[in-house]
């Protein structure tokens, strides 16, 4: 259970909870283990008159009356106090999975673009759901019950043995069996749990990437192929499901087992005593009554041992993300204002997961409310050195400073929020479009949105749609066209108005003539304004006050458009070709 030590601050947070659970489950079992000593006492009474012990027939009836009566009593209190312990320590884990699930959230959230890039979201999806809840069954079915055992087990063999200790000890001799199965089970089950939760993972994942991909999936005509891998996929899920199953079914049979011997050694032995006249009859009537309520706890050992075994292995999986330290990290959480002068001082930067160089010990200024372009061909390192600005990823060597002051000394959270980013590859909720657009201002008024779609040249496609702004997108906005998506986009950043704005390549989708009204109301909007626009096009590039023209991570041009134009290098071929595209 190491890997479930993680989750003991819990138990601390809700100490009273359990606490309180604890002494009704106590209570609980104290009344229900008060039933077999009664009933002794009944048949002790009617074994006593038919021997002649007793002659008083009304004081017979009269006992068995008021022991009923007390049976009745002990049974309605302790199903109270049961219900009582449910609503103690069953809510008590409830609680628990909400903090856990909003705990593994918040680290999501913390952790780094790379850290995404590595790991596929449908796994992430079954760790905060299918593992939590295996992990929330550990706080409240597991602990509940475990308590029941506990606490009968505990209460039942001291009766049991202050009544008559040869009896108990006979009665005793399975449990040996018991224990060491259970040892040698665990682990199997533990090692079978691990298994199946990453087949879980891998289904979700696959069924995920399906639901994204369906329209490469319908355009390929390969749906008979995906599903047989799918069905593939199942197959194996489905083995590793039933052979865990299997170890799981063993435990319950076992169980039962185990406590018919231990009711025939109580008939066996205390029938012998019985006839030698050791005991009364109602002794062994309150033994088999033990033994009898002692079976749930038994049998449910098994089901509470699995129950540890999956969380211990689900819990386990959760730690691999949990302990992980986000690459991006903020070191300063005092407030930081940002004009946006920033400066890349011989930056380099490699991704750790390919081992590729993006950029190789570039250098540039720019100042606060100039436009800068980044050009270059497709792998150059443009849309990284996005990246670097917004801080998505540090630099693997040099320096980048914001107002004359490194980006890592800054407050991370006060730079983003400055930033207006409208990625190479946008992102649309599926939502109305009116809340995507204020998803850079939450509190934008109708005439800001409305701006700022105008601005970004989508206000007359929204206009014609039957739902105008209250459209709902699909996932990923999939229910507009890729430039549609893009423009959308830009007023998402545009409504921010933030200090920094960066437009990675988000005109690519863009035919010319929009391209030119949207890169017109940007050079107004962005007067103030320190602004990156990323692209494969001249024409976005022209009007910048300093373009920057990338090859293999190095900047091998750098000035304004006439002074590049007159260089007559690579800038100002893509010019002429561009130029020529055009007039074609």
């Amino acid at each position: 259970m190491k890997a479930l030590q993680y989750l003991n601050k819990y138990f601390i947070k809700y100490k009273w909870r359990l606490l309180i659970g604890i002494l009704i489950t106590v209570l609980s079992k104290l009344l229900a283990l008060k039933i077999p000593e009664i009933i002794k006492n009944s048949l002790n009474i009617v074994e006593e008159y038919l021997n002649g012990e007793t002659t008083d027939l009304s004081m017979v009836k009269e006992q068995l009356f008021y022991n009923i009566l007390i049976i009745v009593g002990i049974t309605l209190l302790a199903g109270f106090f049961t219900f009582l312990m449910r609503q103690t320590i069953i809510v008590m884990s409830r609680l628990i999975e909400f903090d856990l699930k909003n705990e593994i959230y918040e680290q999501y959230q913390k952790l780094s673009v790379n850290f995404y890039k590595k790991n596929r979201t449908g796994d992430l999806m079954n760790r905060i759901s299918e593992d939590v809840s295996k992990v929330r069954m550990y706080f409240g079915p597991a602990i509940m019950y475990s308590l029941n055992m506990i606490v009968l087990f505990t209460i039942g063999f001291s009766k049991m043995l202050k009544t008559d200790v040869q009896l108990t000890l006979y009665t005793l001799i399975p449990f040996p069996v018991l224990s060491v199965s259970i040892f040698i089970l665990s682990k199997q089950i533990n090692k079978r749990t691990t298994i199946v939760q990453e087949y879980l993972s891998k289904l979700t994942t696959f069924n995920q990437e399906f639901f994204s991909g369906i329209n490469v999936v319908k355009s390929y005509v390969i749906e008979k192929s995906v599903l047989n891998n799918f069905n593939e996929l199942a197959d194996k899920a489905k083995e590793k499901n039933i052979e865990l199953s299997k170890i799981q079914a063993l435990f319950f049979p076992l169980m039962i087992l185990l406590i018919g011997i231990s009711n025939i050694l109580v008939l066996y032995i205390g029938g012998k005593q019985y006839i030698a006249g050791e005991i009364k009859i109602g002794v062994i009537a309150e033994f088999i009554l033990y033994v009898n309520i002692l079976t749930w706890p038994v049998a449910v050992v098994g089901w509470v041992t699995s129950i540890v075994q999956q969380a211990e292995a689900s819990q386990q999986r959760i730690n691999e993300f949990l302990q992980q330290v986000p690459e991006i990290r903020n070191f300063n959480n005092s407030k930081t204002d940002v004009n946006g002068k920033i400066q890349f001082k011989d930056v380099s930067l490699t991704y750790d997961d390919t081992n590729i160089t993006a950029l190789n010990k570039i250098s540039f200024d720019v100042n606060k409310g100039e436009t800068i372009a980044i050009m270059g061909k497709t792998g150059s390192g443009k849309s990284s050195i996005a990246n670097l600005v917004s801080r998505m990823y540090d630099t693997t060597e040099g320096t980048i400073l914001i107002d004359d002051q490194p980006i890592k000394d800054l407050n991370l959270n006060d730079i983003r929020d400055q930033i207006g980013f409208v990625p190479q590859d946008p992102f649309l909720f599926s939502d109305t479009i009116e809340n995507n657009i204020k998803f850079g201002k939450n509190d934008a008024t109708q005439d800001e949105i409305v701006e700022a779609a105008k601005n970004a040249v989508i206000h007359n496609n929204i206009s014609g749609f039957t739902n105008g702004y209250q459209t709902i997108l699909g996932e990923r906005g999939v229910t507009l066209s890729g430039g549609q998506k893009q423009r959308t986009s830009i007023a998402r950043a545009i409504i921010k108005d933030p200090k920094i704005l960066i437009f990675d390549d988000c005109l690519s989708a863009v035919d010319t003539e929009t391209e030119e009204k949207i890169l017109s109301n940007l050079q107004r909007i962005s007067k103030d304004k320190t602004t990156f626009i990323i692209s494969h096009r001249v024409s976005s590039a022209k009007n910048a006050d300093k373009i920057i023209v990338l090859d293999e991570g190095k900047i091998i041009e750098q000035g304004s458009h006439n002074q590049l134009i007159n260089q007559k290098g690579i800038y100002n071929s893509l010019y002429e070709q561009q130029l020529l595209e055009k007039e074609i």
